[in-house]
Order: structure tokens, then sequence, then C-alpha cells
């Protein structure tokens, strides 16, 4: 497998989601890899739902363990949950919002084939705002059978997958009681990702757009 090392030159990082979870479900791996590598890396995480409840407090708790030395700055919006369709100005505003307070290096965001219409509406609103940013499109596991076939891997060390179930598993109680939130559904597709990049384990991503600078 032939790979570009480019986490040297990421000083600064957005992450963007629609619901809490959605990060570290989809890049809970790559945070933790990328900000235990790199202390005092800026985090600028958008959440669109879930403000003012104990999702935040969640979320707010799960981030700072994925995030860990990092310079994390969190705001979670109180949109709610299922109708970003319907309130795309606010959300359209959000994004712009956090275009203005930082020019990141890389972007987490969700991709733009999520059959979720909050995740897929996030995703087309990111590139309106970020247009010249590299934005991995993550995924999400769900009853729609969405999976794509994703373009860039991060392998995930096997301490790493198993910290992420971890964490994830102890900070969002809220949804322990989902039939899909589980470990072996977090293991099982980081699994399945690690065997298409020749890993043990990994999260997998979407890129529309990539552009090369092999001179450096």
């Amino acid at each position: 497998m032939i790979g570009l090392r480019t986490a040297s030159s990421v000083t600064r990082v957005a992450a963007l989601g629609a619901h809490c979870d959605d990060l570290p479900i989809g890049a809970g791996g790559s945070l933790l890899t990328l900000c235990s590598a790199h202390p005092g890396i800026r985090v600028d995480a958008l959440v669109l739902s879930g403000g003012g409840t104990e999702r935040e407090d969640e979320e707010r708790a799960a981030l700072a363990a994925f995030c860990p030395g990092a310079d994390l700055r969190l705001r979670v919006l109180k949109l709610p949950d299922g109708r970003l369709p319907a309130r795309w100005e606010e959300a359209k505003a959000a994004v712009e919002e956090l275009r203005a307070e930082t020019d990141p290096d890389l972007i987490f965001a969700p991709w733009t084939g999520d059959a979720h219409q909050d995740h897929r509406g996030l995703a087309k609103l990111v590139p309106t705002a970020f247009r010249d940013h590299l934005v991995l499109g993550y995924e999400i596991a769900k009853w729609d059978g969405d999976l794509g076939r994703p373009s860039v891997y991060q392998p995930l060390d096997a301490e790493i997958a198993e910290a992420k179930v971890s964490l994830l598993q102890r900070h969002y109680p809220s949804q322990r009681h989902r039939s899909w939130y589980d470990r072996e559904a977090f293991l099982g597709l980081a699994r399945i990702r690690g065997i298409e990049c020749q890993a043990r384990y990994a999260e997998a991503f979407h890129v529309n757009k990539l552009t090369l600078r092999l001179e450096n």
C-alpha cells in the first residue's frame, strides 16, 4: 500500500458533525492518532444539534478525550435532529462562521453519499464555505446500508482502535440502548477497512478533490 505522509504539515483541523457522536464514530481513531502525535494542534469542532441537552455534555467530554492535548474549540448548536433541510440558513451560517474563524489544513466532515438527510446536508454545505481545503468525508454505519467504496484510509494501531471503542461506550451513555451502538459494529467496520488497506484496523474516508504537491 502506497501512502503520502502529510501529518507534519497539519497544524489546524476542522471537524464537523450533524449530531453529537458523529465525529467520534466517523473519525475518532484519526483524531486520537493525530492529536496524540501533535500536542497543541488546534481542533475547531462544530456540531449542529444537541446543544443545551445531555448530549452536549457527552460531546464535550468525549471530544476532550478524543483530542488529547489539543487546543479544542467546540460549538454545539440547537438545530433539531432530522430537520437540517428545513433549517438550511442556520446551518449555512454556522459553517460560514466557522470558516471565518479558522483556515484548517484538514477537515473531517460527513460525506455526500450519506443517506441521513442531516449528514448529507452538512456534507454539501462544507465545500461552499471551505472551497480550497482537503475534506475527508467520514462514514457512519446505519440501517440504510449506505456504506460506499472509500478511497482514503487511516490505518489504526490496535490500541487506538480499542481506545476508540472504549471511549464511545464510556462517553455516550444516552446511545447504549441502540441496537447498532456496540463494540462489534465499531470494531467490525474498522477491521474491514483495515483489510482494504493491508492494516489490522483503519478508518476510511471519501475525498472529492485532492491536490498533490510532490515537490515538497
